[in-house]
């Protein structure tokens, strides 16, 4: 049966949007290459129409869930369109939702344009990967790529623990179990946690929310299992900060010694916008723990990794300000574009007149 959401769905995967969003007192609006574009020959949502279009693709269980706790996350796929991750929600004027498109096939990393040292991650056997980045810079999309590399070529267990579930994997020469936190799973902390008891080579958490989820995530890099996983951080060294500071103070010396050791790869990924204004190109910051990276994480002197990653591009290494100069080299985007992604000390580097 078709969904009176269906036209807008259909236009948006039409103009390649990354997100649709169903607000009560505002026309429909598409995200394309980053720019917000209302879709002008749509009436103004009223409360009736927006929970009329949104009310009508949750279940009922979901409803029952939404009128308790006011927002809710989940996936839905429409027939013959694309597949995308929802998150309903209440704002001022009535319901609201935001709905991510979610690509019906998964990218391979050759798509994707990923730097080629990336595939020696996918050779470990064990330990910690980070992807890191703001919502909506593809660290779910890259993470995907990956893995789907890992089905094409190896024969291992991937569990993958996610909320909701995006990408859909098909058992290839890997085994793939995916699970959705709400629907298989109260929690990532009780799914990760019972994963290590179904012999999984891989793990994919889909977000290290929380202490219990990163203390998990740790240990079960720590005994023998390639973990994957995302954090809402800007930087390598900002990510390793922020894992050991989710622990209480008396507690940080040890994390730092278990990080030490645990932690392999650290992947910073942020959306640049292209030159001509027709998409949008990943750049990344790219961390290898070596020995020099391990003894800055064990002893505390985290703020030396930036210089450590600037001195590691044999190792395959490179700092954002590298991707971001290589990409404005090669006249993929704009001087102004380039200003907006790296940190503000490196602007001298882009544009000497203005620093």
């Amino acid at each position: 049966m078709a969904l009176k959401l269906d036209k807008i769905f259909r236009t948006a995967v039409q103009y390649k949007a990354s997100d649709v969003y169903i607000i009560t007192g505002s026309k429909p609006v598409l995200r394309i290459n980053g720019e917000l574009v209302k879709i002008d020959d749509h009436p103004v949502l009223t409360k009736k129409m927006a929970e009329d279009y949104l009310l009508e693709i949750m279940t009922e269980d979901q409803k029952k869930k939404f009128e308790k706790t006011l927002d809710l996350d989940f996936s839905i796929d429409v027939e013959n369109t694309s597949r995308f991750r929802v998150n309903m929600y209440v704002q001022r004027k009535g319901i609201a939702a935001s709905f991510r498109t979610i690509p019906a096939t998964v990218y391979t990393m050759a798509e994707l344009g990923l730097p080629e040292q990336l595939k020696s991650i996918l050779k470990m056997r064990q330990g910690l990967v980070l992807l890191t980045g703001a919502t909506g810079t593809g660290k779910s999309t890259t993470l995907s790529a990956m893995i789907n590399e890992i089905n094409d070529t190896q024969k291992n267990h991937i569990i993958t623990i996610e909320d909701p579930i995006e990408f859909i994997h098909e058992n290839k020469q890997s085994v793939v179990d995916q699970r959705e936190v709400g629907n298989h799973t109260t929690s990532f902390a009780k799914a990760l946690r019972a994963s290590m008891r179904e012999d999984p080579d891989i793990i994919l958490i889909g977000e290290m929310r929380d202490l219990e989820t990163i203390e998990l995530a740790l240990k079960a890099a720590e005994t023998g299992h390639l973990v994957f996983g995302t954090l809402h951080t800007s930087g390598a060294a900002n990510s390793v900060d922020r894992i050991i500071n989710v622990f209480p103070f008396e507690q940080q010396n040890q994390i730092r010694t278990i990080l030490a050791d645990s932690l392999k790869a650290v992947v910073w990924q942020t959306l640049c916008k292209t030159k001509d204004g027709k998409g949008r190109i990943s750049a990344l910051e790219i961390m290898f723990v070596n020995n020099a990276i391990a003894n800055m994480i064990r002893k505390g002197k985290t703020h030396q990794i930036n210089s450590a990653i600037e001195t590691g591009t044999r190792e395959g290494m490179q700092t954002m300000k590298k991707a971001v100069m290589d990409m404005l080299q090669a006249d993929l985007i704009t001087e102004e574009e380039a200003l907006s992604k790296i940190p503000k000390q490196w602007e001298e580097d882009i544009n000497p007149e203005q620093a």
